[in-house]
């Protein structure tokens, strides 16, 4: 998930390549909602052998209650501080 700098809105989306995505959200290349919103902090991922199963968990999260959401970020990023540099060591 990414979210603004005030973390008043979550962007949840799919990809192939989680360190190339994040660096294009940090520098204003996300998508375009994200881009609206200043998405830009990484706050939360979940990696997934293949893509039809990542697809179906970003359905499901999307489905999910705000709540819900920011409990699963706290209980591995209490403080949902920016992961950005914790992505870009997975390279």
């Amino acid at each position: 998930m990414v979210s603004n700098r005030h973390r008043t809105v979550l962007y949840i989306g799919v990809t192939s390549n989680l360190s190339a995505r994040a660096y294009e959200h940090k520098h204003g290349y996300g998508a375009s909602f994200a881009k609206k919103y200043n998405c830009t902090d990484v706050i939360y991922f979940e990696c997934f052998p293949t893509i039809e199963e990542a697809i179906e968990r970003e359905k499901q999260l999307k489905n999910w209650r705000r709540q819900w959401k920011e409990d699963l970020i706290r209980k591995s990023n209490p403080e949902m501080k920016d992961l950005y540099d914790e992505v870009e060591e997975l390279k």
